[in-house]
């Protein structure tokens, strides 16, 4: 039995699968804290895990400023306000995570974002840790980094992207970095500086995505390995709520439209963009209210439509003729387990990326960028999406296929394996 902290950082996204790693570790005997914000700390207990708290809060920060920590682009409008508010950001995390661990400790399992941060506890406290990123972060020429659109820029392009990437997350963390390591005692040292000692002793990453999405690339060094996704944890005997079930049971299967963290603020026009393109395409739909605030309210010209809150995406989407969402990872591998077809509509970041990897396995329609639902056209080219996700069966049978495909794996067990050589 080990004592194993995990930290994570960020939105829902970046937290909920790291629950359910915790719990399959739980269930092999060994005692598992999650360290995160104090938003997350009902998920965290619910799934039988210690919680420790994590400053900065990205649910009462007015910023994404946890995203533009671990996805910060290269280019791009209001690069450096994204910069400056990231590594406030991180400053903020570095003495939680600190604090997070305790004398017992005996393993780290570090997400992407608090990755460069615990390697330094890592090393103080002379304790193996283990990253465990949401999204591919290794410079390769397969692909563009993630953060950059999805478009390729050929293969010497990528890889100089990737570096780009890796050298602008070196800068976010310099200042964090030199305050941690001046307060664990340990010798000055550059993020870039330990970044390539870890590369350099081939320190294992397990990455939580499935090769149905990506494929390993072909020009990743040994110890770089792809697993598979990890799942949210959710109660064995969890239900839709009885509102759920009953609209289910008044029609067709409908269509989930939701944005997670994304589009704060907005809820009352996207609300109102929705429910005037189910209309026009003659189909049934649920809203999830999310960060956006979707209102819960509609006139009664919207009986098909219903709004509700967080319920886990296992128990709805297989309920789904179709989904739409912003495509962050978790969502769009949820959607691909579910074998429904998917209606992309990202927003920033990686979402891109996983949208046009969506619509290149078959499973999705075009993308739809979210800021393209602001223009004059928006309801009307949403319901010509919304019908081609649901009249077409070619792309259910895509997702189905998929689906199969993504049930033989099992990413927590293979974390579950590498935790167990590691402590052995």
């Amino acid at each position: 039995m080990t004592n194993i902290l995990i930290t994570a950082a960020g939105s829902y996204g970046d937290i909920a699968p790291y629950t359910g790693v915790g719990a399959r570790l739980r269930a092999a005997g060994h005692e598992v804290a999650l360290a995160t914000h104090d938003s997350y700390a009902p998920l965290v207990r619910a799934a039988g895990l210690e919680f420790r708290r994590l400053p900065a809060d990205p649910r009462t920060r007015r910023t994404d400023t946890a995203d533009a920590a671990e996805q910060a682009r290269p280019t791009g409008p209001g690069k450096s306000d994204l910069m400056r508010q990231a590594t406030a950001f991180i400053k903020e995390l570095g003495g939680g995570i600190a604090d997070a661990a305790r004398e017992d400790t005996g393993l780290l399992l570090l997400s992407a974002t608090t990755a460069p941060l615990g390697h330094h506890l890592a090393e103080a406290r002379g304790i193996p840790s283990l990253d465990l990123p949401l999204v591919p972060g290794a410079p390769t020429g397969d692909f563009a980094p993630v953060v950059s659109g999805g478009r390729s820029l050929g293969r010497w392009g990528n890889r100089a992207a990737g570096r780009l990437s890796l050298r602008i997350i070196d800068r976010l963390y310099a200042d964090a970095s030199r305050e941690m390591r001046a307060r664990l005692g340990l010798p000055p040292a550059t993020p870039r500086t330990v970044r390539r000692r870890a590369e350099a002793a081939g320190r294992p990453v397990l990455y939580g995505f499935s090769e149905v999405l990506v494929p390993r690339p072909t020009d990743w060094r040994t110890g770089l390995d792809v697993v598979g996704n990890w799942w949210p944890w959710y109660a064995p005997d969890d239900r839709l709520p009885p509102v759920v079930e009953d609209f289910l049971a008044a029609g067709p299967p409908p269509v989930y439209i939701g944005f997670g963290s994304m589009a704060g603020g907005e809820g009352e026009r996207l609300s109102t963009l929705a429910a005037a393109a189910l209309r026009r395409a003659k189909v049934r739909g649920i809203l999830q209210s999310g960060w956006a605030g979707l209102p819960t309210r509609h006139t009664s010209a919207d009986a098909d439509l219903l709004t509700i809150g967080e319920v886990p995406h296992a128990l709805l989407f297989p309920r789904m003729s179709a989904v739409v969402h912003h495509c962050g990872a978790g969502t769009a591998a949820a959607g691909v387990r579910a074998g429904v077809p998917t209606i992309p509509v990202p927003v920033t970041a990686d979402q891109p990326f996983w949208a046009a990897r969506l619509a290149c396995l078959g499973v999705a329609t075009a993308p739809i960028p979210f800021k393209d639902l602001s223009t004059d056209h928006a309801v009307a080219r949403l319901a010509h999406a919304l019908t081609q996700a649901t009249a077409a069966p070619a792309r259910r049978d895509h997702a189905t296929a998929a689906a199969h495909r993504l049930a033989a794996e099992d990413g927590a067990g293979e974390v579950l394996k590498a935790v167990e050589r590691l402590v052995a």
